[in-house]
């Protein structure tokens, strides 16, 4: 027995693992999307998923890590009992759609040699696990439901089982029935327990077969009202537990279904069913560890009964001194613990409301409580108890929250939601027909029209040559001529407009009279030897460019470093501006 005590808090994201109340987690630490983790059962190895692979750590002592094994995609995973083997459930995919291939998804890894030694197609997450006997010198897997197939194991060799040619198998004699389950019972003599629901008015059965003698059960039950089970092997494998369950209760008495438990046992080839005094649904069902007398004996005779209480759960502590009597889910979370070595009196009653997963621990001292998504998403955290009801571990998240984000300005909110539209406006404006440079910009193509059209852009590009915001002529407003309205946004670079080809020749006629004019008037300019300046007009381009990166580092885009370098040059584009005489 280890003198220490170890627990493990998977999160979505990391995996914890706590020594003595201390996190031994070793570094670096899971950081991505964790599925599964679970220890083996003698406690020598824990292992967790990852989205590309799977850690195994060696927890003998202070966990370290002992195998990566490069598998993505794993869901779920499981430790043989003497943990030799991991079996892996990863996602399944479809490889041809055509003959119906699919990958093979379930794969089981020696973790002593550090390979994969069998792997097949597993579509369906329910009951994947293969099963092993105690000495794990065997496992099985079901076929369609329809055979039970045996393969025999060496765990010091590293070489492959063929999946297609079982050692031995079981096959359902009748061709209707299907089987639901099976459980391979504990150990060196390994029995089978098979149960076949209830069909087409024939009874449901319960059979157990020594392995691998399949011809004749050496147990065998049949009873109505059953279309699950749930079978349970006592620790020496001698005895079977069966609780058979129906989704609606046909008497109408519970509104959980109907519930009835039998015994089986090998010595004697007995069965029998467990009558209880009070009616009503059996929610749990457990066997002492040591599989001594209990609450029932081996025949089933009641030897003690608890007083009524609201209770669903039964758990022995693992030397089977003290049981654990508790209500979760929808009960209150009350919890009871009884000394069954001292007539079953009550040790002590505590709360532990809201509990989605209840343990003890291997030592027997400690029961540990959680509680975990997607159960439940409130009050999350885990608790360990003492046996005598003393809280002496307590971790919890008690509050969990985002970072907050800036909202952005509504006036940059109406500059970006006008330029998208503009934007996708312009990419579905149709073509439409041609039309010659003289008809453009007109109403119906008459003289008038086209007059009026070229006398309102003149007018218009005079107007903007003097710096003047244009207006409509007298009689004439902005919505019956071609003049473009002006919306003025905050924050925003004044609209750039563009010129027509006769605006700019006009506009060109005008400087050049006006440079002759002024080189007429003026004296000769003085000789010199520096290099003229870039014109005004080859730098005015630049500055409007600085202003609309502005824009967008202000509504929150990330720039590039050269459009960050051209914004800190604006005030050396302005004063050789300045130099040319240019004004905004």
């Amino acid at each position: 027995m280890s003198k220490t005590t170890e627990i493990f808090c998977r999160l979505p994201k990391s995996v914890e693992l706590i020594q003595d109340f201390k996190d031994i987690t070793p570094s670096p630490k899971a950081n991505a999307e964790c599925r599964a983790a679970l220890y083996s059962k003698n406690g020598d190895f824990f292992a967790y998923t990852q989205p590309q692979e799977v850690v195994i750590l060696d927890t003998t002592g202070e966990a370290k890590v002992y195998h990566r094994i490069e598998i993505p995609e794993v869901f779920d995973i499981y430790f043989s009992p003497e943990g030799t083997y991991l079996c892996l459930w990863c996602k399944p995919i479809q490889l041809n759609k055509e003959n119906g291939t699919w990958n093979n998804n379930l794969k089981i890894f020696n973790i002593k040699t550090k390979t994969i030694i069998a792997e097949w197609s597993a579509k369906h997450q329910n009951a994947w696990k293969p099963q092993f006997t105690s000495e794990e010198n065997l496992f099985a897997r079901s076929i369609n439901q329809k055979e039970i197939h045996f393969f025999e194991l060496d765990p010091t060799s590293d070489s492959t089982v063929n999946i297609n040619q079982p050692s031995f198998k079981y096959k359902v004699n009748d061709p209707k029935a299907t089987l639901q389950a099976f459980q391979i019972s504990p150990g060196r003599n390994p029995s089978v327990a098979i149960f076949i629901p209830e069909k087409s008015g024939k009874p449901a059965n319960v059979s157990i077969y020594n392995i691998p003698n399949f011809n004749q059960p050496i147990c065998f039950k049949n009873f109505f009202k059953a279309e699950k089970c749930q079978l349970k092997w006592n620790s020496l494998g001698t005895a079977l537990l069966a609780l058979a369950s129906t989704d609606h209760d046909t008497t109408n008495k519970s509104y959980y279904g109907e519930t009835n438990l039998y015994l089986l046992g090998i010595a004697g080839s007995y069965d029998s069913r467990i009558d209880l005094k009070r009616e009503g649904p059996i929610h749990d069902i457990t066997w002492s560890p040591t599989a001594q007398t209990t609450f029932f004996d081996s025949r089933g005779n009641a030897i003690h009964s608890l007083p009524t209480a609201p209770r669903n759960t039964i758990l022995y502590s693992p030397h089977a001194k003290f049981v654990l009597v508790a209500g979760f889910g929808n009960l209150q979370g009350t919890v009871d613990v009884y000394d069954r070595q001292n007539k079953f009196s009550k040790v002590v009653t505590f709360e532990a409301s809201n509990t989605s997963v209840c343990e003890w621990s291997p030592c027997g001292r400690f029961i540990l409580t959680a509680t975990t998504s997607p159960r439940l998403r409130v009050d999350n955290g885990c608790k360990i108890w003492h046996a005598s009801g003393k809280l002496i571990y307590l971790k919890e998240f008690p509050e969990l929250n985002l970072e907050p984000a800036p909202e952005a300005h509504e006036s940059t909110k109406e500059y970006l939601e006008k330029r998208q539209a503009l934007a996708s406006a312009a990419a579905k404006k149709p073509a439409g027909a041609y039309r010659p440079p003289h008809a453009r910009g007109g109403g119906a193509g008459s003289g008038s029209g086209v007059a009026s059209s070229l006398y309102q852009k003149e007018l218009q590009n005079n107007l903007r040559s003097n710096g003047s915001t244009p207006s409509p002529p007298p009689g004439l407003s902005r919505a019956a001529g071609n003049i473009p309205r002006v919306r003025t946004v905050v924050g925003a670079p004044p609209p750039v407009e563009k010129e027509s080809k006769a605006a700019a020749k006009n506009r060109k006629k005008r400087e050049a009279k006006k440079q002759a004019q002024e080189k007429n008037n003026s004296p000769a300019p003085e000789a010199t030897t520096s290099a003229s300046p870039v014109p005004a007009q080859a730098q005015a381009p630049k500055l409007r460019a600085i202003e609309q990166l502005k824009m967008k580092q202000a509504s929150g885009e990330t720039l590039e470093d050269t459009q960050v370098i051209k914004i800190s040059k604006e005030d050396e584009i302005r004063s050789e501006l300045q130099t040319l005489g240019w004004n905004e």
